[in-house]
């Protein structure tokens, strides 16, 4: 019998439009990784926000974080794995973010499991500002604001995330990727219309070389992937069967094997426990 790993997308496909796992959801997945079923996430964000959003879901595999960046060891609390972005290439984007007057969090690592995230804008937009004020408590994440990254820190960087207007974000990202070999990615925020997200790794990172190390590190024979936005489409194209949820962008259906519910009826958790039932 195959081995299978179930790994997914969290915002708008395991999340309901609340961002939660839901109780039905978190029971279905913590029932099942109890039985023996490897269940995991790939996400964009970092253990600080996926650690609290899976308090009450129990699992078991290893995650896949910051879109592939990083290899989280939940139960011994730190990075298995983790690409850091070369410090001159650090160095030449910052200099193309004061040039086009963008503020990018600026996250950096600190120790094994901690990260420090530097913003230099003296002030917040308010889009910005709803972002930090939901991590700032967290535990393994310190914002530093009104700070530059420091110099003793730009060969630790992990990530930059910006926030802004379609037309900002893309011209920035279209700038970087002409100065870098960094993997530079763009898409539209799931929960704010107009809102879009800048995101960029190490070169060679992505959501489909995540999973494809976690499914070497658990020796799957088959990989089941969900997704619903732009930023999943290589992991989807990556696994043996492709799930997107009814809520997904055109260009995720159209790469899909399967199309199931919504993010906001447990479509995922279902899923796996029909597939893992056969």
């Amino acid at each position: 019998m195959a081995r299978t790993l179930y790994i997914t997308d969290l915002d708008g496909t395991l999340l309901n439009d609340a961002g939660q796992v839901s109780a039905r959801s978190a029971e279905i997945i913590s029932r099942l990784s109890r039985e023996g079923v490897m269940i995991s996430v790939a996400t964009a964000r970092t253990p600080a926000t996926v650690v609290d959003l899976l308090r009450d879901t129990y699992t078991t595999a290893d995650l896949v974080v910051m879109t592939g960046a990083g290899i989280w060891d939940r139960p011994g609390h730190r990075f298995r794995s983790l690409s850091l972005i070369p410090e001159e290439q650090v160095l030449r984007m910052l200099g193309v973010f004061r040039r086009r007057g963008l503020h990018p969090f600026c996250y950096t690592l600190s120790d094994g499991s901690h990260l420090d995230v530097y913003h230099a804008a003296r002030s917040l937009n308010p889009s910005e500002a709803l972002f930090v004020d939901q991590r700032k408590g967290l535990a393994l994440k310190t914002f530093h604001l009104a700070e530059s990254c420091p110099a003793d820190a730009t060969g630790r960087v992990v990530l930059f995330f910006g926030m802004g207007t379609k037309d900002d974000i893309v011209a920035v990202a279209e700038e970087l990727r002409e100065v870098t070999d960094c993997y530079v990615s763009y898409y539209k925020d799931t929960y704010t219309p107009d809102l879009w997200l800048l995101e960029i790794f190490a070169h060679g990172v992505s959501k489909a070389n995540g999973v494809r190390h976690l499914r070497e590190l658990v020796g799957a024979d088959r990989v089941v992937a969900f997704g619903d936005n732009l930023n999943d489409i290589p992991m989807l194209r990556e696994a043996d069967v492709a799930v997107a949820v009814e809520n997904a962008l055109p260009e995720v259906k159209a790469v899909a094997d399967v199309v199931i519910g919504s993010n906001d009826d447990d479509a995922v958790a279902r899923f796996i426990a029909e597939d893992s039932a056969r």
